[in-house]
């Protein structure tokens, strides 16, 4: 199958920069010592605000036991706090600390700040150019059908 020359080069766009963006992840994680795995929990507490255990086992695909087991580390770590819900309180949930935040936002740095350094190598009108066809594609794409998500 021939694909569309535009197509081609969104794709090498896109495999340079997930390549870029996730090894300086992965690199930032080994050295803050957290797997991906706890990462991702920290990406979902911080989208929900609060998650509960089986929730959170649901989300990454492991067991309730295997979370609980994921959420001890994190809780020894300081990175997320674990509370009886004021409704029920045989239900925990799990909030982020100020530490589990600060870590989030650093990975985030450590993922996105290749593109600092790709910036300084462009002309104001190489930026100007890739701004505005990037400002189309923004658009365009939130005009697409949302691929249906399981609920939680």
């Amino acid at each position: 199958m021939h694909s569309e020359p535009f197509v081609d080069t969104l794709k090498k766009w896109f495999e340079v920069s997930m390549h870029r963006s996730m090894r300086n992840f992965i690199h930032y994680a080994r050295n803050s010592g957290l797997s991906m795995s706890h990462f991702g929990a920290l990406f979902h507490i911080q989208h929900r605000g609060t998650s509960g255990v089986t929730e959170l086992g649901d989300h990454l695909g492991v067991t309730s036991a295997a979370s609980s087991q994921m959420l001890e580390r994190l809780v020894q770590q300081e990175l997320i706090l674990r509370t009886e819900d004021p409704d029920d309180r045989r239900v925990k949930q799990i909030v982020l600390t100020d530490e589990g935040r600060r870590i989030l936002e650093e990975g985030i740095r450590a993922r996105q700040g290749w593109l600092d350094d790709l910036a300084k190598t462009l002309s104001d009108d190489e930026k100007e150019t890739i701004k505005l066809a990037l400002d189309i594609l923004i658009d365009k794409a939130k005009t697409l059908k949302q691929p249906i998500e399981p609920e939680s």
